[in-house]
């Protein structure tokens, strides 16, 4: 047995010892569910198979969505798991990031107090990894998320907006387009100016109808009035937000004010500053950034955390994790259970502990 599953078995019977259920989930999942769940990105950084009575598949691109397929299906209310195992990504830009690796994983399933479940949980991991010398830093997607709620605009728009928080760029570009900042781009201009003729042939597996509903849709979309600049404004700033924790709490705080639908997750956050303090954390000295997380897996909608190496800035996250509410009501036919959880990277830890 390798130096890093050893570590890594350690740290899952360390986890079992705090409570949790040691578990496993199949290496091969379906693509259907993933496919749905990120759309289809997922495909350039996922490894894909198929057969003829199970149909596409993909190898486990992370543990945390059979996690919850497990726990949902069977109706249990609270708990807390752990695992062992390899998860698999396609690197097309580093040759010198792994392709498969080893996690060990701890997830909470508990609806009694988030903010203390997601203390637990990075403390939890802040305690394994506490020898090696990382910095962390957190954010909170929720807020995000509640500012967008809070928009007066078409729900159309906000869907979409939500839809791309985990794409920058995209989510960015949807902003300026509502907004009136950037025009239309020509080739939607042109085709919101043309009517879909039947005599087209179609291309791909869209009907004719299902087509010109689209673009009824985007004439609509282009004829309400752009969201003010005053709220721009506001998410622009809520964007910047990022520094020292307590600094952070006191500008969002301040941005509360003029973005009253924030005010609940401010005060989730609040919480959870206090939860935190609680386990023993260091609160002073943790940097806070409202666009971490943005670009992990499309599930986190709430607390995300990342611990990274100070000697090796150019390593990923040797911890991780965040809180994903969402993802089980989309799992459990409309039922929700809290849940929020991390994972650690066992072969980075030991690399890192043979460079102190």
């Amino acid at each position: 047995m390798t130096d890093a599953r050893l570590r890594a078995v350690a740290l899952r019977d360390s986890f079992v010892a705090e409570g949790a259920i040691a578990i496993e989930t199949p290496i091969l999942q379906p693509a259907g569910l993933l496919l749905d769940l990120y759309g289809e990105d997922i495909r350039a950084r996922a490894y894909m198979t198929s057969d003829a009575l199970h149909g596409e598949q993909m190898l486990r691109p992370d543990f945390t969505v059979p996690v919850v397929q497990m726990h949902m299906s069977n109706s249990i209310e609270q708990a807390r798991y752990t695992y062992v195992g390899e998860v698999f990504r396609r690197q097309e830009d580093d040759p010198n990031r792994p392709n498969e690796f080893l996690q060990t994983g701890y997830e909470i399933f508990d609806r009694t107090n988030p903010a203390e479940t997601d203390a637990e949980v990075f403390a939890l991991l802040e305690r394994s990894v506490s020898h090696l010398k990382l910095s962390a830093i957190i954010g909170d997607i929720g807020i995000l998320m509640a500012a967008v709620d809070g928009l007066h605009t078409t729900e159309r728009r906000k869907m979409a907006l939500r839809r791309h928080i985990w794409r920058p760029n995209r989510f960015r570009m949807l902003l300026d387009r509502f907004s009136g900042r950037t025009a239309i781009p020509n080739s939607r201009q042109a085709l919101l100016n043309d009517h879909i003729s039947r005599d087209v042939p179609l291309i791909g597996l869209r009907s004719h109808s299902e087509i010109q509903d689209r673009v009824n849709a985007l004439k609509a979309d282009s004829a309400e009035p752009p969201i003010t600049s005053v709220e721009i404004d506001g998410l622009d700033a809520l964007l910047k937000v990022c520094g020292k924790l307590p600094f952070a709490l006191k500008c969002l705080r301040d941005l509360a004010k003029t973005i009253p639908s924030i005010s609940s997750a401010v005060l989730n956050l609040d919480a959870r500053i206090e939860a935190l303090i609680s386990r023993g954390i260091d609160v002073e000295d943790l940097e806070f950034d409202m666009n971490f997380g943005r670009t992990s897996m499309e599930y986190y909608d709430g607390f995300v955390f990342g611990f990274y190496s100070k000697i090796r800035p150019e390593l990923p996250a040797i911890a991780s994790g965040g809180r994903y509410d969402a993802l089980t009501q989309r799992l459990g036919n409309g039922e929700e259970i809290p849940a929020v959880g991390g994972v650690l990277r066992p072969s980075l830890m030991v690399d890192l502990e043979r460079s102190l």
